[in-house]
């Protein structure tokens, strides 16, 4: 019997039969990581993996991850490209694209495409999109989202053999060429806390270390074990001595909260396993935890790569999801429904715990067991402008801090700016411009009136005085990709096929879930919310004018010979898809979550 579960054929079927697709050329602004310009006609014999991404996402840095074990397995076959594809104005700066590269460890050329001109003509539509291209120069397989690299690595154990045994495969050195790094006591750093005595502790994000510095900005001390640090909490001292640790440790790269005991060095893994968090996994596993901070009677975590966030309870080890729904955007309301977008930096402020979310370029708290947002309105919205706080603009800020007169300072990271929101007269202001991409900041216990600023691109800590005001020339920007337009009666379609080695199996349901909202709420009329079928017809408001729609999709595959041990695997992807609905719109569109 054939029949069709959550979308994806649970039986063969014929396909049709298409013309094979000629990559399209490599264009943009330049190169970096490579000796010079790389064509695809110079990579002619092996296979290509393009990786459309940009250096905001948490997402993209996940597949970063990701792809390095088929980079490494394929060398010589493969020569995987990143596509610098930007959202931001700041990550179209190509002095801020080439500190991401070398901030995230990128061992692969990378092509700088700010006008996404190479993104439009691979007709992209997410960060991050995976295109992969054979010998002969034809794409094969398109990807969105994480959790595709078994993916490729199957399709390649398939293919390279083919191309070997019909002359086609041509392997080869990598064009890879590193860049020059110079040595500094500390290297994109996070975060910071004060110590008690005058010294200062500092996520070394970029050294993969937690240093201690004396009140003089010497380094003390060194804490190893962790993978890309960016969030620290000093517990309460009575606390501190009832668990055995001082500091929890947001060790994002590492999946993981860690308990750091100062006066030995000593490191524990307080929570998360090392992998990271799925769709289906439980709180035994974490998504890139960005932030720590003690609230009320435990800790709260920014769970960046879920959207998320989350408690730890250091007296009994209980984890727990405390806000958000792992779909990504900017909703208000109680903390279960909420929606947040990368979580940053968290401030606790009495009853009120103040939160960066940087990808909706917003400033939000808690309070109440509700979330509220004073400045931002959606994912594509950003700028630098100061005033009433409905209208002023921030884009990408990641720190957050409470000032001894009760206002919020947002290190407005991708502005190079601290910002000043005052609550009494509900508006924002610039305290300082011309910082190198701040993203964190402390009060002076010495000094209140010092904020020390965490300049992650310069490497160091920066004092910036609270009583000044800068007047900064504004302005307003919506993200730049291009708006799709549609018709007012839109078939959705997300098209999956099964890695090879893998199928679709229903035996314990559906194998896949959809979900489509929308900014605004009334641009879809019907055909909206949760389902199980990759299809869906969506009625939206021929008035609307231009929107957002929020696809979020997934689908598992496992191991076609089944049995005991058979691996599954989960792929994902968020779609926020900018639409204009207009009578002259097609009436379909398909997004490619992955396969051949």
């Amino acid at each position: 019997m054939r029949g069709r579960i959550g979308g994806v054929s649970t039986q063969p079927r014929r396909q049709p039969v298409r013309q094979p697709v000629r990559a399209p050329e490599l264009v943009g602004r330049g190169w970096l990581n490579t000796d010079g310009p790389l064509r695809l006609a110079d990579l002619r014999g092996r296979f290509v993996l393009l990786d459309f991404w940009t250096f905001c996402c948490v997402n993209c840095l996940h597949v970063l991850d990701e792809l390095r074990p088929v980079e490494a397995a394929y060398a010589e076959e493969l020569v995987v490209i990143g596509v610098h594809s930007p959202k931001f104005v700041h990550e179209a700066d190509p002095v801020a694209l080439a500190a991401a590269v070398e901030r995230y460890g990128v061992h692969h050329p990378v092509l700088d495409d700010p006008e996404l001109v190479t993104w439009q003509a691979y007709t992209a539509r997410a960060w991050p999109t995976l295109v992969l291209i054979d010998p002969e120069g034809y794409v094969v397989a398109q990807y969105a989202g994480e959790g595709h690299a078994h993916g490729i690595e199957a399709l390649l154990a398939e293919l390279v053999p083919q191309h070997r045994e019909r002359g086609t495969l041509q392997p080869g050195d990598s064009p890879y060429v590193p860049p020059v790094v110079e040595p500094s006591d500390l290297r994109f750093p996070a975060s910071a806390v004060p110590l008690a005595g005058g010294g200062v502790l500092v996520a070394d994000a970029g050294h993969d270390q937690v240093v201690e510095l004396s009140a003089d900005g010497e380094v003390v001390r060194r804490f190893g074990g962790f993978r890309e640090p960016n969030g620290l909490c000093l517990l309460p001292a009575d606390v501190a001595v009832a668990v055995g640790y001082d500091v929890v440790v947001a060790d994002t790269v590492g999946h993981r909260l860690a308990g750091l005991r100062l006066e030995d060095g000593s490191v524990r893994t307080l929570a998360g396993d090392g992998q990271q968090w799925m769709p289906g996994d439980g709180v035994e596993r974490l998504s890139s935890p960005w932030d720590v901070a003690w609230w009320g009677d435990r800790v709260w975590v920014a769970m960046a790569g879920i959207h998320q966030l989350w408690t730890l309870d250091p007296l009994t080890g209980a984890v727990g999801v405390a806000a958000g729904t792992t779909n990504e955007g900017l909703l208000d309301g109680p903390l279960a429904d909420a929606w947040f977008a990368q979580t940053s930096r968290l401030a606790p402020d009495g009853d009120r715990l103040w939160i960066a979310d940087s990808e909706t370029s917003s400033l939000r708290y808690l309070a109440d067991g509700s979330v509220h947002t004073v400045v931002g309105s959606g994912l594509f919205e950003f700028g630098f402008q100061d005033g009433p706080a409905e209208q002023a603009l921030l884009q990408h800020p990641l720190g957050v801090t409470v000032l001894p007169d009760g206002s919020v300072a947002v290190c407005d990271t991708y502005n190079g700016a601290v910002r000043r929101y005052d609550p009494a007269s509900g508006s924002v202001g610039t305290l300082a411009d011309g910082l190198a991409e701040p993203s964190a900041a402390y009060v002076d216990p010495a000094d209140p009136s010092q904020l020390v600023v965490v300049e992650s691109t310069a490497h160091r800590l920066t004092r910036v005085p609270l009583g000044g005001v800068v007047r900064v020339d504004g302005f307003a920007h919506s993200t730049q990709r291009p708006v799709t337009p549609v018709a007012a009666s839109l078939s959705l379609t997300i098209t999956f096929t099964p890695p090879p080695g893998q199928k679709v199996d229903d035996r314990f349901g559906p194998p896949s879930q959809l979900v489509v909202e929308s900014t605004p709420p009334g641009l879809i009329r019907s055909g909206g919310g949760r389902g199980t079928d990759l299809t869906r017809v969506l009625e939206l408001d021929q008035h609307a004018g231009e929107g957002v729609l929020h696809v979020a999709a997934r689908a598992a595959s496992c191991d076609a010979d089944g049995g005991e041990g058979a691996a599954c695997r989960m792929h994902q992807q968020d779609w926020g898809i900018p639409v204009r609905v207009s009578a002259e719109g097609p009436g379909e569109l398909v997004l490619p979550l992955g396969g051949a």
